[in-house]
């Protein structure tokens, strides 16, 4: 009998709303029990250090204020995780802790998730996983997206036969098609990053609340098509993208309204899209991720895809805590010396495991 291993998940998507926890049970192949989930807003002061250094490739003064930054917000989650669910590091086995990617550029063979993996290891006395991504770039891999194994997992329990897909929408939107045991992976284009970034620019809000302000507004069709015509729409998956491969500044001249509303259908067309690539169109979307909060992208995403859109809390499944959930499982995989990405979801040549194991070096409560 496999072991079964007690492991937490740490996620901190491009959207940079904050640290999910997920605490999960699993053998890192078909046994998956979620036990817990607990998220930790970024505070203001957090989110700013790290848009300062999106895009940065080299270390410097901001990236090690970000880093320090953030560790100490993961640091604060799982402390918190600990105190809601009465349980202390003892009882967990692994922590896998993806870090906060600050630039993804996989074409230049270069990805980068920043974060002190061997402070947290210290500080729980705790095995960590962190680097999740390095090894599949290095091979000539996307490095994204990860999750697909995570899906395919969670789905094979689900026992539904047609074609589907899930859909997440974070920071970047990507998508996992699944038919039996074929798998097919890739980032479609922006998630719900640049609707965020704009809404914080325009009104200093994280987001715009179920899309509310871009149903009231007009898109502009023809700049959604200029976007369209990326040569990143062109490309065959797999393929993966950084949050920052946009350019939308023509929008400083639109009203906050049709900014957003351009926005939103940008975003829901390119998950279209992503729809049209997969091997087989998907009769159902399972949306997962905080864009599957906003109705109106939902509303959108039916509309371009005309597929049952519907989120994955129809599987049984959390989709706040579904990433965080993916990387305590990929963590398990990792110290398994296990697949993390294939041929079809990185692109890289063989199925390749991934992932640094740091080992506390002290007993730190």
């Amino acid at each position: 009998m496999k072991k079964i291993y007690s492991v937490l998940g740490l996620m901190s998507g491009t959207s940079l709303d904050g640290v999910d926890v997920a605490w999960i049970e699993t053998d890192g192949d078909g046994v998956v029990i979620p036990r817990g989930f607990h998220t930790v807003p970024y505070t203001q002061d957090v989110r700013d250090s790290i848009r300062a250094v999106l895009g940065v490739t080299q270390r410097n003064d901001n990236v090690e204020k970000a880093r320090r930054a953030l560790t100490m917000a993961h640091a604060q989650a799982i402390s918190e995780f600990f105190d809601l669910y009465h349980i202390n590091s003892s009882t967990i086995d692994l922590i896998g802790f993806h870090g906060q990617t600050i630039t993804h550029a996989p074409h230049e063979g270069f990805t980068w998730q920043i974060g002190d993996a061997q402070f947290l290891a210290d500080q729980f006395s705790c095995p960590v996983v962190a680097d999740f991504r390095v090894s599949d770039v290095k091979a000539g891999g996307e490095g994204a997206p990860l999750l697909p194994l995570y899906h395919h997992a969670r789905m094979r329990v689900a026992a539904i036969s047609e074609p589907v897909a899930v859909v997440n929408i974070g920071g970047v939107s990507n998508i996992t098609f699944l038919h039996g045991d074929d798998i097919a992976a890739f980032d479609c284009g922006p998630g719900n990053a640049l609707m965020d970034d704009e809404m914080f620019k325009r009104r200093q809000k994280t987001h715009d609340a179920d899309g509310a302000l871009a149903r009231t507004g007009t898109a502009d069709f023809s700049m959604i098509a200029s976007w369209l015509a990326h040569p990143y729409f062109k490309k065959s998956f797999p393929k993966s993208l950084d949050r920052n491969a946009w350019d939308v500044s023509l929008l400083q001249d639109f009203s906050d309204e049709n900014a957003l509303a351009t926005l939103t259908h940008f975003t829901a067309q390119t998950i279209a899209r992503g729809c049209h690539l997969c091997p087989t169109q998907p009769t159902r979307l399972f949306v997962t991720g905080g864009g599957r909060h906003n109705h109106y992208v939902m509303e959108l995403i039916e509309k371009y895809t005309h597929a049952r859109t519907e989120k994955v809390e129809s599987l049984g499944w959390n989709g706040d805590a579904l990433e965080a959930e993916g990387f305590a499982y990929l963590a398990v995989r990792s110290v398994l010396n296990l697949p993390l990405s294939l041929p079809t979801t990185t692109g890289v040549k063989h199925p390749q495991t991934g992932g640094v194991l740091f080992h506390p070096k002290n007993h730190a409560a």
